[in-house]
């Protein structure tokens, strides 16, 4: 059984390439990008087919083929709900979907993750958003919940302080039972970009302050958390400014 998946994982390995060296040749013969054929709507479609049944393979290295793939087409500025679709089952792997062999879970893959968070947050959508969130809030890893707290800062959207009162939260739980310096620091990246959005910025000043005394961090993060208080500061002064003249 596990053999004849193998050979179905490989034939559509070599299909997907094949699609890809096709789509690659005919952008090159394109007189200008924004041109769309027919032609190139039908090679992205049977890719995005492709790609996901590799994710929903049972095996872990068509789900890594599956994110290689993912990760070319989004740098290559290209993304559709199908993508994201198989993007969100791989972020999801071992947590939303969990496979079983005598009670134990044979899907736990920390490592897909965590790319697949990463992607997600270069697909800026409220669907990304959502999967992110209930990632960040669901998932025990520290890698994966830093990776999805990195993309929810990189994709900016925070309607109603949601995005950024589950960041606070989630670094509390964190802060408690498993400081991490690394997560600490992509928390305080996260609310750097979100800063701009939030509509009352109590919880988040808190949560920098307690990473800014909390010494199981390290310098650099304590010393970045401070730094950010400051701009933060200066920004609200600078608002209450502008609305006094």
């Amino acid at each position: 059984m596990k053999v004849s998946k193998l050979i179905a994982g490989a034939c559509c390995i070599f299909i997907c390439q094949a699609v890809f060296a096709q789509e690659q040749q005919n952008g090159k013969d394109q007189t200008s990008r924004n041109e769309t054929t027919v032609e190139d709507e039908y090679l992205s479609s049977v890719q995005d087919v492709i790609i996901g049944e590799l994710a929903a393979s049972d095996e872990y290295d068509n789900k890594i083929v599956a994110l290689q793939y993912l990760e070319e087409a989004v740098g290559a500025g290209r993304s559709s709900p199908d993508m994201t679709a198989a993007l969100s089952r791989l972020a999801g792997e071992g947590i939303k979907s969990q496979s079983r062999t005598n009670g134990r879970i044979m899907n736990n893959f920390p490592d897909i993750r965590a790319k697949a968070c990463d992607l997600l947050g270069e697909i800026p959508t409220v669907e990304s958003k959502n999967m992110l969130i209930s990632i960040a809030t669901e998932d025990k890893e520290p890698m994966v919940v830093t990776a999805a707290i990195r993309s929810l800062g990189n994709i900016g959207m925070n309607d109603n302080d949601e995005v950024v009162n589950m960041i606070e939260f989630v670094h509390k739980k964190y802060a408690a039972l498993n400081p991490t310096s690394s997560l600490a620091l992509e928390v305080l990246n996260a609310y750097e970009k979100l800063a701009p959005t939030v509509q009352n910025k109590n919880e988040m000043i808190q949560s920098i302050s307690s990473i800014g005394t909390n010494y199981k961090y390290v310098r650099p993060v304590r010393q970045k958390a401070l730094q950010l208080l400051k701009s933060i500061q200066v920004s609200n002064n600078s608002n209450k400014d502008k609305e006094g003249k």
